[in-house]
């Protein structure tokens, strides 16, 4: 592919061109993308991006559509990136693998506002998968400050762990329950957690942070990330 021109943009460059004149930076762009923000701009200067246009496409119709989440955005692109090849036709790894079932792999999902009004139903595979494959989970949850129990960094609210929270201007944080260090959350019992409340992860979350004494009643989560793996082999 021949290096891209502002007078001659490829697509990579031209969808990215339409999400900036809707308000994002080149920098956001490529954190939705999961990628460096210097490959965005190779985009414009170099021709790059073609693995990356499917994954365009589709972050800007949902911004046409009225979608303005970024971590939405994110899901919709990790959903749509297609995956380089090895010479041999495989796919490559980038940011980690993406599969579970033997001990060492791990997969991961995440939900901002819009999936989360849905219940973050695409999260329930990988909850489900991973119990299948007798591993454990860990999430992230970000709420409003006034809404978790405990304070920041509580050993009430996230034993176990030496990272406490991430607090950000609009208010919220970030918390995170469970971890390979600390040994992860049974995924065999979150997978009938969810099954219990028909395949809506933020319900299931929402009703375990309650019932543990987390979070108060009327909770709202605006945002959900459950990472899964099996523990290697001992």
């Amino acid at each position: 592919m021949s290096p891209g021109t502002p007078q001659d943009p490829n697509e990579a460059a031209r969808l990215t061109q339409e999400l900036i004149d809707q308000g994002y930076t080149k920098r956001q762009v490529a954190k939705m993308l999961g990628r460096d923000a210097s490959l965005v701009s190779q985009f414009f200067t170099k021709g790059k991006g073609a693995a990356f246009v499917g994954a365009l496409r589709q972050m800007v119709r949902a911004v046409r559509g009225g979608e303005r989440d970024t971590e939405a955005l994110s899901g919709i692109a990790e959903a749509n990136t297609k995956r380089r090849t090895t010479k041999g036709g495989q796919k490559a790894r980038v940011r980690g693998k993406d599969t579970i079932g033997k001990p060492g792999e791990s997969m991961a999902g995440r939900a901002g506002k819009q999936a989360i009004r849905s219940g973050a139903a695409h999260l329930a595979p990988v909850v489900h998968e991973t119990g299948q494959a007798g591993g454990k989970l860990a999430f992230t949850v970000r709420m409003k400050a006034d809404q978790y129990v405990h304070s920041a960094g509580s050993k009430d609210d996230s034993a176990g762990l030496r990272r406490g929270f991430v607090p950000r201007s609009d208010g919220t944080e970030e918390r995170t329950y469970g971890s390979a260090s600390s040994g992860g959350f049974d995924a065999a019992e979150w997978s009938q957690r969810v099954a219990d409340h028909h395949g809506d992860v933020t319900e299931a979350m929402q009703a375990w942070l309650v019932e543990t004494g987390r979070a108060v009643e009327d909770a709202d989560i605006a945002y959900l990330e459950v990472r899964g793996w099996v523990p290697p082999e001992q």
